[in-house]
């Protein structure tokens, strides 16, 4: 399945740095406002230790992981919502991804100008948001006029009354600057207003863009206010040096690599944080199939049973689903192979009911 992640915040906090790093392509990168007018996109893969330990046992031709979708989009500013730099045209782009990674400036640069002179993580996080919520209450007023107008009709009227109470039960939190996510929806009231596609419903990261891996002066107060932000909203946050991530981007040599982030007492890249993040706050779960010619993880929603989570694979494998040979990727770890997984009593064999869980290893058996 499709993941996507849209990169926002406001102009020259640094989300054209971190795609270019998070990619390994160049975005345009400036120091004015909206210097990217058409959004980056960018496919990175998902990192997985698991995959790696089984393509290593397996010793397959390829081994391919799964994705997530980034969208680099323009800065937005307040007065966004109303069209102010360009702002609904950006929008739009905003309304079309799963996952918001909000970035936020935690840094000092006399180089690069802050669109109100002053790093202050909060307000510009509560800037962003204000406009979301903005741009959310023009959506609600439109659909709230359609579902009057359905009112008329005794074929739509249960719909349209179901969709005028979810929209009363919303309004309000949108009307102080809180997000649609904030509010307690129950699974009918979500589909209800799923047409609307509301910006502040889908789930959201702050990325907290650093220069100083160490944490010290400025940058740890600056982390430590946006930190607070998130834990106020209950939202997940992740600290990313998007500076060293570009210096990285351009080593080619691993070990060089390594050796550097050693030098920085970092036991790993600060980016792949933010590809987890995006991929688990979605609820999303992986299972991997092996063999000679491949090794692959695959990407299907939590509670997936195995007929459905063979489609991910190819729509031909659900519909003529017989059963599953499962184990675990703990079981090949700890006894090195099919033949002795199927010794300990650890190979399964599943059929339709069965619910696929993260990290099963899975030969899918079908009939068309």
């Amino acid at each position: 399945m499709a993941i996507n992640c849209g990169i926002v915040g406001l102009p020259n906090v640094g989300k054209s740095t971190i795609f270019s790093a998070l990619c390994s392509e160049p975005a345009e990168a400036a120091n004015y406002p909206f210097s990217t007018i058409v959004p980056n996109i960018g496919i990175v893969d998902v990192p997985d230790e698991r995959l790696l330990r089984l393509s290593a046992i397996f010793s397959p031709k390829r081994t391919i992981h799964t994705t997530v979708e980034f969208v680099d989009i323009s800065g937005l500013k307040k007065g966004s919502s109303k069209g102010e730099g360009l702002g609904n045209q950006f929008l739009s782009h905003i309304r079309e991804v799963g996952v918001i990674a909000h970035v936020v400036r935690c840094f000092d640069d006399p180089d690069v100008a802050h669109v109100s002179d002053r790093v202050d993580p909060a307000a510009d996080i509560e800037t962003i948001n204000v406009e979301l919520a903005l741009a959310d209450l023009e959506t609600l007023a439109k659909r709230r006029e359609r579902a009057q107008k359905s009112l008329k009709s005794k074929a739509d009227q249960k719909a349209a009354e179901a969709v005028l109470a979810v929209l009363d039960k919303i309004e309000g939190a949108l009307e102080t600057g809180r997000p649609i996510r904030s509010v307690d929806l129950s699974s009918d009231e979500k589909a209800a207003i799923y047409d609307c596609h509301f910006i502040t419903a889908k789930p959201q990261i702050y990325v907290l863009n650093a220069d100083d891996p160490e944490m010290k002066g400025a940058t740890a107060g600056y982390v430590a206010a946006a930190r607070k932000v998130a834990e106020d909203e209950g939202a997940r946050a992740v600290t990313i040096f998007g500076k060293l991530e570009a210096e990285l981007g351009a080593i080619d040599d691993p070990e060089e690599k390594l050796a550097f982030l050693k030098e920085l007492g970092l036991s790993e890249p600060s980016l792949p944080q933010l590809i987890r993040a995006a991929y688990d706050l979605l609820g999303l779960r992986t299972f991997f199939t092996t063999g000679e010619d491949e090794c692959r993880a695959w990407t299907i929603p939590a509670g997936a049973p195995a007929p459905k989570a063979a489609r991910a694979i190819h729509t031909d494998f659900e519909r003529g689903f017989i059963k599953a040979d499962v184990y675990t990727c703990e079981d090949i770890f700890q006894h090195g192979s099919e033949a002795k997984i199927k010794l300990a009593g650890k190979y399964r064999i599943e059929g339709k009911e069965y619910v696929v869980q993260d990290g099963d290893v899975i030969f899918f058996k079908f009939n068309v």
